[in-house]
Protein backbone atom coordinates (compact mmCIF):
# COMPACT_ATOMS: atom_id res chain seq x y z
CA UNK A 1 0.00 0.00 0.00
CA UNK A 2 1.41 3.39 -0.94
CA UNK A 3 2.43 5.50 2.08
CA UNK A 4 0.76 8.57 0.53
CA UNK A 5 -2.52 6.66 0.50
CA UNK A 6 -1.91 5.75 4.13
CA UNK A 7 -1.50 9.42 5.00
CA UNK A 8 -5.11 9.98 4.02
CA UNK A 9 -6.04 7.64 6.87
CA UNK A 10 -4.06 9.21 9.70
CA UNK A 11 -4.80 6.53 12.30
CA UNK A 12 -3.30 3.84 10.06
CA UNK A 13 -0.44 6.11 9.04
CA UNK A 14 0.61 6.81 12.63
CA UNK A 15 0.30 3.10 13.41
CA UNK A 16 2.65 2.17 10.57
CA UNK A 17 5.01 5.01 11.47
CA UNK A 18 5.24 4.00 15.15
CA UNK A 19 8.05 2.01 16.68
CA UNK A 20 7.12 -1.67 17.19
CA UNK A 21 6.47 -1.32 20.93
CA UNK A 22 3.98 1.51 20.44
CA UNK A 23 2.33 -0.23 17.47
CA UNK A 24 1.80 -3.46 19.42
CA UNK A 25 0.69 -1.48 22.46
CA UNK A 26 -1.93 0.45 20.50
CA UNK A 27 -3.34 -2.71 18.92
CA UNK A 28 -3.39 -4.47 22.29
CA UNK A 29 -5.12 -1.55 24.03
CA UNK A 30 -7.74 -1.31 21.27
CA UNK A 31 -8.49 -5.02 21.71
CA UNK A 32 -8.47 -4.66 25.50
CA UNK A 33 -10.93 -1.78 25.29
CA UNK A 34 -13.31 -3.87 23.17
CA UNK A 35 -12.93 -6.74 25.66
CA UNK A 36 -13.80 -4.45 28.59
CA UNK A 37 -16.97 -3.33 26.82
CA UNK A 38 -17.95 -6.95 26.20
CA UNK A 39 -17.23 -8.04 29.79
CA UNK A 40 -19.13 -5.01 31.11
CA UNK A 41 -22.12 -5.84 28.91
CA UNK A 42 -22.05 -9.46 30.13
CA UNK A 43 -21.92 -8.36 33.77
CA UNK A 44 -18.52 -9.96 34.43
CA UNK A 45 -17.07 -6.51 35.17
CA UNK A 46 -18.73 -3.36 36.51
CA UNK A 47 -20.46 -1.98 33.40
CA UNK A 48 -20.93 1.55 34.79
CA UNK A 49 -17.16 2.11 34.73
CA UNK A 50 -15.80 -0.47 32.29
CA UNK A 51 -18.01 0.33 29.28
CA UNK A 52 -17.02 4.03 28.96
CA UNK A 53 -13.43 3.16 29.94
CA UNK A 54 -13.21 0.45 27.28
CA UNK A 55 -14.77 2.71 24.64
CA UNK A 56 -12.33 5.50 25.45
CA UNK A 57 -9.35 3.12 25.49
CA UNK A 58 -10.20 1.62 22.10
CA UNK A 59 -10.96 4.98 20.51
CA UNK A 60 -7.96 6.98 21.71
CA UNK A 61 -5.52 4.34 20.48
CA UNK A 62 -7.20 4.27 17.08
CA UNK A 63 -7.48 8.06 16.69
CA UNK A 64 -3.78 9.02 16.78
CA UNK A 65 -2.81 11.56 14.11
CA UNK A 66 0.11 13.76 13.09
CA UNK A 67 -0.17 17.15 14.80
CA UNK A 68 1.03 20.46 13.36
CA UNK A 69 4.39 20.30 15.14
CA UNK A 70 5.11 16.82 13.78
CA UNK A 71 4.29 14.98 16.99
CA UNK A 72 1.78 12.18 17.15
CA UNK A 73 -1.23 12.84 19.35
CA UNK A 74 -5.00 12.98 19.56
CA UNK A 75 -7.73 15.61 19.73
CA UNK A 76 -8.97 14.34 23.10
CA UNK A 77 -6.62 15.67 25.79
CA UNK A 78 -2.99 16.10 26.82
CA UNK A 79 -2.44 14.82 30.39
CA UNK A 80 1.19 15.94 30.60
CA UNK A 81 0.93 19.60 29.57
CA UNK A 82 2.59 21.96 32.08
CA UNK A 83 2.87 25.24 30.16
CA UNK A 84 0.07 27.69 30.95
CA UNK A 85 0.12 29.38 27.55
CA UNK A 86 0.04 26.03 25.77
CA UNK A 87 -2.71 24.82 28.09
CA UNK A 88 -4.94 27.73 27.07
CA UNK A 89 -4.43 26.75 23.43
CA UNK A 90 -5.11 23.07 24.09
CA UNK A 91 -8.30 23.95 26.01
CA UNK A 92 -9.64 25.38 22.76
CA UNK A 93 -8.63 22.35 20.68
CA UNK A 94 -8.93 19.13 22.67
CA UNK A 95 -12.60 18.60 23.47
CA UNK A 96 -12.09 16.66 26.74
CA UNK A 97 -9.27 18.90 28.00
CA UNK A 98 -11.61 21.24 29.96
CA UNK A 99 -13.24 18.30 31.76
CA UNK A 100 -9.84 16.75 32.50
CA UNK A 101 -8.22 20.00 33.66
CA UNK A 102 -11.09 21.30 35.77
CA UNK A 103 -12.42 18.06 37.27
CA UNK A 104 -9.96 15.18 36.93
CA UNK A 105 -6.47 16.57 37.44
CA UNK A 106 -7.51 18.51 40.56
CA UNK A 107 -9.45 15.67 42.20
CA UNK A 108 -12.87 17.34 41.91
CA UNK A 109 -14.36 14.36 40.07
CA UNK A 110 -13.20 12.07 42.91
CA UNK A 111 -14.95 14.28 45.46
CA UNK A 112 -18.16 14.35 43.38
CA UNK A 113 -18.16 10.53 43.25
CA UNK A 114 -17.57 10.41 47.01
CA UNK A 115 -20.54 12.74 47.59
CA UNK A 116 -22.77 10.44 45.57
CA UNK A 117 -21.44 7.38 47.39
CA UNK A 118 -22.06 9.10 50.73
CA UNK A 119 -25.72 9.62 49.86
CA UNK A 120 -26.05 5.91 49.08
CA UNK A 121 -24.29 4.74 52.26
CA UNK A 122 -26.34 3.69 55.24
CA UNK A 123 -23.90 4.15 58.13
CA UNK A 124 -26.40 2.31 60.31
CA UNK A 125 -24.76 -0.93 59.11
CA UNK A 126 -21.49 0.25 60.69
CA UNK A 127 -23.13 1.62 63.84
CA UNK A 128 -24.98 -1.67 64.41
CA UNK A 129 -21.74 -3.69 64.36
CA UNK A 130 -18.91 -1.16 64.82
CA UNK A 131 -16.23 -3.48 66.18
CA UNK A 132 -16.59 -6.38 63.74
CA UNK A 133 -17.00 -4.00 60.78
CA UNK A 134 -13.93 -1.92 61.60
CA UNK A 135 -11.85 -4.98 62.49
CA UNK A 136 -12.49 -6.55 59.09
CA UNK A 137 -11.83 -3.23 57.33
CA UNK A 138 -8.48 -2.85 59.10
CA UNK A 139 -7.52 -6.43 58.19
CA UNK A 140 -8.36 -5.65 54.57
CA UNK A 141 -5.76 -2.86 54.52
CA UNK A 142 -2.93 -5.40 54.67
CA UNK A 143 -2.44 -4.99 50.93
CA UNK A 144 -1.56 -1.32 51.47
CA UNK A 145 0.88 -2.19 54.25
CA UNK A 146 2.64 -4.90 52.22
CA UNK A 147 2.77 -2.98 48.94
CA UNK A 148 4.50 0.13 50.32
CA UNK A 149 7.88 -1.48 51.19
CA UNK A 150 7.61 -3.79 48.18
CA UNK A 151 7.19 -0.80 45.85
CA UNK A 152 10.25 0.91 47.36
CA UNK A 153 12.21 -2.33 46.95
CA UNK A 154 11.15 -2.46 43.28
CA UNK A 155 12.66 0.96 42.67
CA UNK A 156 9.84 3.48 43.15
CA UNK A 157 10.41 6.62 45.17
CA UNK A 158 8.77 6.77 48.59
CA UNK A 159 6.04 9.13 47.38
CA UNK A 160 5.31 7.04 44.28
CA UNK A 161 5.33 3.88 46.42
CA UNK A 162 2.88 5.38 48.91
CA UNK A 163 0.51 6.46 46.14
CA UNK A 164 0.70 3.02 44.55
CA UNK A 165 0.14 1.27 47.88
CA UNK A 166 -3.26 2.94 48.25
CA UNK A 167 -4.53 0.63 45.49
CA UNK A 168 -4.78 -1.90 48.32
CA UNK A 169 -7.58 0.20 49.80
CA UNK A 170 -9.63 -0.48 46.65
CA UNK A 171 -11.24 2.95 46.73
CA UNK A 172 -10.92 4.57 43.32
CA UNK A 173 -11.60 8.26 44.18
CA UNK A 174 -9.26 8.02 47.16
CA UNK A 175 -6.48 6.51 45.00
CA UNK A 176 -6.91 9.30 42.43
CA UNK A 177 -6.83 11.97 45.14
CA UNK A 178 -3.74 10.51 46.83
CA UNK A 179 -1.84 9.99 43.58
CA UNK A 180 -2.47 13.62 42.58
CA UNK A 181 -0.83 14.80 45.81
CA UNK A 182 2.03 12.32 46.11
CA UNK A 183 2.88 11.25 42.57
CA UNK A 184 2.32 13.94 39.96
CA UNK A 185 4.41 12.13 37.34
CA UNK A 186 2.76 8.73 37.80
CA UNK A 187 -0.76 9.66 38.86
CA UNK A 188 -2.20 8.88 35.41
CA UNK A 189 -0.90 5.27 35.19
CA UNK A 190 -1.52 4.67 38.92
CA UNK A 191 -5.15 5.74 38.56
CA UNK A 192 -5.65 3.77 35.34
CA UNK A 193 -4.12 0.61 36.83
CA UNK A 194 -6.17 1.05 40.01
CA UNK A 195 -9.51 1.39 38.25
CA UNK A 196 -8.69 -1.38 35.79
CA UNK A 197 -8.01 -3.76 38.67
CA UNK A 198 -10.97 -2.54 40.73
CA UNK A 199 -13.18 -3.66 37.86
CA UNK A 200 -11.55 -7.09 38.01
CA UNK A 201 -12.36 -7.61 41.70
CA UNK A 202 -15.93 -8.52 40.76
CA UNK A 203 -14.66 -11.42 38.69
CA UNK A 204 -11.52 -12.32 40.65
CA UNK A 205 -12.50 -12.21 44.32
CA UNK A 206 -15.04 -15.07 44.10
CA UNK A 207 -12.16 -17.37 43.17
CA UNK A 208 -10.11 -16.13 46.12
CA UNK A 209 -13.05 -16.79 48.44
CA UNK A 210 -13.47 -20.33 47.11
CA UNK A 211 -9.74 -20.91 47.57
CA UNK A 212 -9.70 -19.77 51.21
CA UNK A 213 -13.15 -20.78 52.49
CA UNK A 214 -14.45 -24.39 52.18
CA UNK A 215 -17.90 -24.81 50.67
CA UNK A 216 -19.60 -26.05 53.87
CA UNK A 217 -18.42 -22.96 55.75
CA UNK A 218 -18.94 -20.62 52.81
CA UNK A 219 -22.67 -21.27 52.81
CA UNK A 220 -23.28 -20.90 56.57
CA UNK A 221 -26.08 -18.61 57.70
CA UNK A 222 -25.52 -15.80 60.16
CA UNK A 223 -27.45 -16.15 63.44
CA UNK A 224 -30.47 -13.92 63.90
CA UNK A 225 -29.44 -10.76 65.74
CA UNK A 226 -31.38 -8.51 68.05
CA UNK A 227 -30.30 -5.09 66.86
CA UNK A 228 -32.25 -1.95 67.58
CA UNK A 229 -33.17 0.40 64.79
CA UNK A 230 -30.74 3.29 64.54
CA UNK A 231 -32.47 6.61 63.95
CA UNK A 232 -31.56 9.09 61.24
CA UNK A 233 -30.61 11.59 63.95
CA UNK A 234 -28.05 9.17 65.36
CA UNK A 235 -26.63 8.56 61.90
CA UNK A 236 -26.46 12.30 61.30
CA UNK A 237 -24.60 12.89 64.56
CA UNK A 238 -22.21 10.04 63.75
CA UNK A 239 -21.44 11.51 60.31
CA UNK A 240 -20.83 15.04 61.62
CA UNK A 241 -18.64 13.95 64.54
CA UNK A 242 -16.67 11.44 62.44
CA UNK A 243 -16.07 14.10 59.80
CA UNK A 244 -14.82 16.69 62.29
CA UNK A 245 -12.57 14.23 64.14
CA UNK A 246 -11.04 12.79 60.96
CA UNK A 247 -10.48 16.28 59.51
CA UNK A 248 -8.76 17.31 62.76
CA UNK A 249 -6.49 14.27 62.60
CA UNK A 250 -5.83 14.24 58.85
CA UNK A 251 -6.61 17.66 57.33
CA UNK A 252 -4.72 16.78 54.15
CA UNK A 253 -7.51 14.29 53.32
CA UNK A 254 -10.30 16.64 54.47
CA UNK A 255 -11.82 17.02 50.96
CA UNK A 256 -12.42 13.27 50.86
CA UNK A 257 -13.84 13.06 54.38
CA UNK A 258 -16.05 16.08 53.77
CA UNK A 259 -17.32 14.75 50.43
CA UNK A 260 -18.19 11.36 51.90
CA UNK A 261 -19.88 12.62 55.04
CA UNK A 262 -21.73 15.53 53.44
CA UNK A 263 -23.40 12.84 51.33
CA UNK A 264 -24.38 10.97 54.50
CA UNK A 265 -25.64 14.21 56.07
CA UNK A 266 -27.77 14.97 52.99
CA UNK A 267 -29.25 11.47 53.17
CA UNK A 268 -30.05 11.58 56.87
CA UNK A 269 -31.27 15.20 56.88
CA UNK A 270 -34.22 14.27 54.69
CA UNK A 271 -33.16 16.57 51.84
CA UNK A 272 -34.78 14.37 49.22
CA UNK A 273 -34.14 16.58 46.19
CA UNK A 274 -30.44 16.95 47.03
CA UNK A 275 -30.19 13.22 47.74
CA UNK A 276 -31.76 12.38 44.38
CA UNK A 277 -29.46 14.82 42.59
CA UNK A 278 -26.23 13.59 44.17
CA UNK A 279 -27.08 9.88 44.04
CA UNK A 280 -28.42 10.17 40.50
CA UNK A 281 -27.18 12.70 37.93
CA UNK A 282 -24.03 13.79 39.79
CA UNK A 283 -22.84 10.31 40.80
CA UNK A 284 -23.64 8.65 37.49
CA UNK A 285 -22.41 11.60 35.45
CA UNK A 286 -19.14 11.82 37.39
CA UNK A 287 -18.64 8.05 37.18
CA UNK A 288 -19.29 8.05 33.44
CA UNK A 289 -16.80 10.82 32.73
CA UNK A 290 -14.32 9.28 35.17
CA UNK A 291 -14.45 6.00 33.23
CA UNK A 292 -14.32 7.82 29.89
CA UNK A 293 -11.29 9.91 30.91
CA UNK A 294 -9.52 6.84 32.28
CA UNK A 295 -10.00 5.13 28.94
CA UNK A 296 -8.80 8.19 27.02
CA UNK A 297 -5.70 8.35 29.24
CA UNK A 298 -4.80 4.82 28.13
CA UNK A 299 -3.04 6.06 25.02
CA UNK A 300 -0.14 3.72 24.26
CA UNK A 301 2.49 6.48 24.29
CA UNK A 302 1.39 7.48 27.82
CA UNK A 303 0.84 4.02 29.26
CA UNK A 304 3.82 2.13 27.80
CA UNK A 305 6.49 3.38 30.19
CA UNK A 306 8.83 1.11 32.18
CA UNK A 307 7.07 2.06 35.42
CA UNK A 308 3.69 0.77 34.25
CA UNK A 309 4.75 -2.90 34.39
CA UNK A 310 5.86 -2.31 37.97
CA UNK A 311 2.51 -0.67 38.76
CA UNK A 312 0.61 -3.58 37.20
CA UNK A 313 2.48 -6.04 39.43
CA UNK A 314 2.09 -3.91 42.55
CA UNK A 315 -1.61 -3.27 41.87
CA UNK A 316 -2.49 -6.96 41.69
CA UNK A 317 -0.32 -7.66 44.77
CA UNK A 318 -2.08 -4.91 46.73
CA UNK A 319 -5.62 -6.03 45.90
CA UNK A 320 -4.81 -9.73 46.32
CA UNK A 321 -3.32 -9.27 49.78
CA UNK A 322 -6.13 -6.93 50.80
CA UNK A 323 -8.61 -9.64 49.87
CA UNK A 324 -6.56 -12.23 51.75
CA UNK A 325 -6.33 -9.92 54.77
CA UNK A 326 -10.08 -9.35 54.82
CA UNK A 327 -10.80 -13.08 54.63
CA UNK A 328 -8.26 -13.79 57.38
CA UNK A 329 -10.10 -11.21 59.48
CA UNK A 330 -13.30 -13.11 58.74
CA UNK A 331 -11.67 -16.35 59.87
CA UNK A 332 -10.51 -14.72 63.13
CA UNK A 333 -14.09 -13.61 63.85
CA UNK A 334 -15.32 -17.08 62.86
CA UNK A 335 -13.30 -18.69 65.63
CA UNK A 336 -13.71 -15.79 68.09
CA UNK A 337 -17.51 -16.06 67.89
CA UNK A 338 -17.60 -19.83 68.33
CA UNK A 339 -17.95 -20.50 64.58
CA UNK A 340 -21.01 -18.26 64.21
CA UNK A 341 -19.49 -15.69 61.84
CA UNK A 342 -19.25 -16.42 58.12
CA UNK A 343 -15.63 -15.66 57.09
CA UNK A 344 -16.74 -14.82 53.54
CA UNK A 345 -17.91 -11.46 54.91
CA UNK A 346 -14.22 -10.56 55.27
CA UNK A 347 -13.89 -9.90 51.54
CA UNK A 348 -16.28 -6.96 51.96
CA UNK A 349 -13.66 -5.17 54.05
CA UNK A 350 -12.01 -4.30 50.74
CA UNK A 351 -13.83 -1.03 50.27
CA UNK A 352 -14.96 -1.30 46.66
CA UNK A 353 -18.49 -0.22 47.59
CA UNK A 354 -20.84 -1.97 47.01
CA UNK A 355 -19.09 -4.44 44.71
CA UNK A 356 -17.26 -6.46 47.37
CA UNK A 357 -20.35 -6.63 49.59
CA UNK A 358 -22.32 -7.96 46.62
CA UNK A 359 -19.54 -10.47 45.90
CA UNK A 360 -19.79 -11.76 49.48
CA UNK A 361 -23.58 -12.14 49.30
CA UNK A 362 -23.50 -13.72 45.85
CA UNK A 363 -20.80 -16.24 46.83
CA UNK A 364 -22.68 -17.32 49.97
CA UNK A 365 -26.01 -17.51 48.11
CA UNK A 366 -24.48 -19.85 45.52
CA UNK A 367 -24.16 -22.44 48.30
CA UNK A 368 -27.17 -21.52 50.46
CA UNK A 369 -29.71 -19.49 48.46
CA UNK A 370 -31.62 -18.21 51.50
CA UNK A 371 -28.52 -17.14 53.48
CA UNK A 372 -28.26 -13.37 53.96
CA UNK A 373 -24.92 -11.79 54.88
CA UNK A 374 -25.39 -8.48 53.05
CA UNK A 375 -26.02 -6.30 56.16
CA UNK A 376 -22.77 -7.49 57.76
CA UNK A 377 -20.94 -7.17 54.43
CA UNK A 378 -22.17 -3.60 53.90
CA UNK A 379 -21.02 -2.66 57.39
CA UNK A 380 -17.53 -3.98 56.62
CA UNK A 381 -17.51 -2.35 53.19
CA UNK A 382 -18.56 1.08 54.47
CA UNK A 383 -15.94 0.80 57.22
CA UNK A 384 -13.46 0.01 54.48
CA UNK A 385 -14.21 3.35 52.82
CA UNK A 386 -13.41 5.12 56.10
CA UNK A 387 -10.24 3.13 56.84
CA UNK A 388 -8.91 3.56 53.29
CA UNK A 389 -9.35 7.33 53.60
CA UNK A 390 -7.60 7.23 56.98
CA UNK A 391 -4.69 5.25 55.54
CA UNK A 392 -4.48 7.74 52.68
CA UNK A 393 -4.39 10.61 55.16
CA UNK A 394 -1.64 8.91 57.18
CA UNK A 395 0.47 8.19 54.08
CA UNK A 396 0.09 11.70 52.67
CA UNK A 397 0.92 13.31 56.03
CA UNK A 398 3.95 11.14 56.76
CA UNK A 399 5.41 10.94 53.25
CA UNK A 400 4.62 14.42 51.95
Amino acid sequence: MDINFLNIFQGLATLVDSEPKIMIGRIFLMCLGILLIYLGKKGVLEALLMVPMGMGMATVNAAVLFLDDGRKGTLFLDPLIDNNEKLMTILQIDWLQPIYTFTFSNGLIACLVFMGIGVLLDVGFVMARPFTSMFIALCAEIGTVITLPLAVWMGLSLTDAAATATIGGADGPMILFTALILSEDLFVPITVVAYLYLGLTYGGYPWLIKLMVPRHIRGMKMPVEKTREISSTEKLVFAVIANVILCLLFPVAAPLFFSLFIGVVIRESGMVKFAETFSGPILYGATFFLGLLLGILCEASTILSPDVLTLLILGIVALTFSGIGGLLGGWILYFATGKKFNPVIGIAGVSCVPTCAKVAQKTVAEVTPDAVVLPHALGASISGVITSAIFAGVLITMVK
